[in-house]
């Protein structure tokens, strides 16, 4: 429900000026009247039952959610679901309608269906061309969980960033940007000989081969910085079945902070993310950039 408060933020004006404007009170002026009721009419605000009129917003107010996988990878990841999660609930507060169109590894989509919405969040890296393609479709794009301007502990297990074009085929793989910030640091600290890097599929699995590579290592860490919690699970796993004790052996740290940390004995040391953050932040500046123009 859009309050006269949701408005008065959007428009950068009192909430006692846009109730005297919505009210058309004859002694009121300012110039961002013209604004607040624009503003007002996009967002379907009804003072007579501080409802939304149509139940279907106007397409400037939905959004084109395209995922960057199609099988169930991003359902089953706790990363993955908290970012979709902010998006519906932030969507919802702003009464915005969602719509998955096709995701970028579909082998039959139709790009400028894009151009039916709002605005268009798309997730992971896709090449400059690509880019440019899409935003002559729909010039409100959004990408979300990657950064389009970069081209380009003892151990650091993780995964590598993937680029690609409009049919969704990896053209690129390049660094992520947690192992850029973990080489960094190690060079800033003159522990260059040490730096080790294993890189596997951002799965368990492979993360616990590639513990299972670095302790066969002649002089072992005596610490890990994984990618991601689900690998974690991984390198937990690994090192338990070689009796390698966390953390007084190896420590472990790791980026996610999902709740399955709670669970794991000893309880995981792990940055917190906030992908549901990362999802309602991107709606947010999507109501912002739409209803303010």
């Amino acid at each position: 429900m859009t309050s006269i408060r949701d408005i008065a933020k959007i428009a950068g004006v009192s909430p006692a000026s846009v109730s005297r404007i919505l009210n058309n009170d004859p002694t009121f002026h300012i110039n961002e009247a013209g604004r607040v009721i624009e503003i007002a009419r996009k967002l379907n605000y009804n003072k007579a039952d501080k409802k939304r009129g149509p139940k279907q917003p106007d397409s400037s107010l939905s959004v084109a959610l395209v995922m960057r996988y199609g099988n169930m990878r991003e359902f089953n990841a706790p990363y993955f679901l908290n970012m979709h999660k902010g998006i519906d609930e932030e969507a919802k507060k702003w009464h915005l309608r969602v719509e998955q169109p096709f995701k970028l590894d579909d082998p039959d989509k139709n790009w400028t269906d894009l151009a039916n919405y709002g605005a268009v969040i798309i997730e992971g890296e896709m090449t400059a061309a690509a880019i440019e393609q899409i935003q002559n479709i729909n010039p409100n794009v959004i990408f979300l969980d990657v950064n389009t301007n970069i081209r380009g502990c003892n151990i650091y297990i993780g995964g590598k960033s993937a680029v690609v074009n409009l049919d969704g085929k990896i053209v690129l793989r390049k660094d992520d940007l947690r192992e850029d910030g973990y080489i960094a640091w190690m060079k800033m600290h003159n522990f260059d000989q040490y730096c080790h890097i294993f890189t596997a599929n951002w799965s368990a699995d492979e993360a616990l081969e590639a513990t299972n590579q670095l302790l066969q290592l002649k002089d072992r860490p005596t610490a890990i910085v994984v990618t991601s919690n689900p690998m974690a699970l991984g390198v937990y796993k690994a090192l338990n079945d070689a009796n390698v004790n966390i953390p007084n052996d190896i420590s472990v740290a790791s980026f996610d902070d999902v709740e399955i940390n709670r669970f794991l004995t000893l309880t995981l040391s792990s940055i917190d993310m906030n992908t549901e953050e990362m999802g309602k932040a991107t709606i947010r500046f999507i109501c912002f950039r739409q209803l303010t123009y």
